[in-house]
């Protein structure tokens, strides 16, 4: 089995989001490897000095016991153009260290920035986000993620986005998208006009 890995937005010296991360770890370790202790990793990963400012990436890489924990510089990178692409087999419910799959898929991306990957006709993912859609007046994410990322968890529970069922054909009913993820939120630098969804609107 793949080892997995938790990434965590370090901002500052501060762990954001920190309560999905370690829901989402812990619940991994639960149903993988039958683990019932709780690990916190707001205590596991220990935050240096030179950490203290900016914003890196904080990688937790796992399988029943953390295993390394590395601290990245956080390259930010600005999506804007999805590809569609139809990939059925596609299994990624758990956040493994081995994206073999998805990277195979993202190289299929062409000009665009980014896929949209869509599992037996309806919509999942991009290649490390999830995507919520905006009509005007409502956030909705996908009911069908391949992943359940920890942001899309906490904009749920806050009641800001809404799960719905979505095949290609209700994208027209958007007028915008969004990709988030543990450094992408609900920001109008993040949003993007539905027509840059560039396979569906060709």
């Amino acid at each position: 089995m793949s080892r997995l890995v938790e990434t965590i937005c370090l901002k500052d010296g501060k762990l954001l989001n920190i309560f999905y991360h370690n829901k989402r770890f812990n619940e991994t370790r639960k149903i993988l490897f039958d683990r019932k202790d709780f690990l916190n990793l707001k205590e596991v990963v220990k935050i240096e000095d030179k950490y203290s400012c900016g914003t890196y990436k904080v990688r937790v890489i796992y399988t029943s016991e953390i295993e390394e924990i590395e601290f990245l510089p956080y390259n930010f990178q600005q999506k804007k153009t999805l590809k569609i692409l139809h990939c059925d087999e596609i299994e990624y419910s758990f956040k493994y260290e081995d994206r073999t799959k998805l990277d195979s898929l993202f190289k299929n991306r062409g000009e665009c920035d980014d896929i949209l990957i869509v599992k037996n006709g309806f919509i999942t993912d991009s290649h490390s986000a999830n995507v919520v859609f905006f009509d005007g007046k409502k956030w909705i994410t996908p009911s069908t993620p391949l992943l359940k990322g920890t942001k899309r968890q906490y904009l749920i529970d806050n009641g800001i986005i809404r799960e719905e069922e979505l095949k290609l054909k209700d994208l027209r009913f958007f007028k915008g998208f969004y990709l988030v993820n543990a450094f992408f939120d609900l920001k109008p630098e993040f949003y993007n006009p539905i027509t840059n969804i560039r396979e569906y609107y060709a």
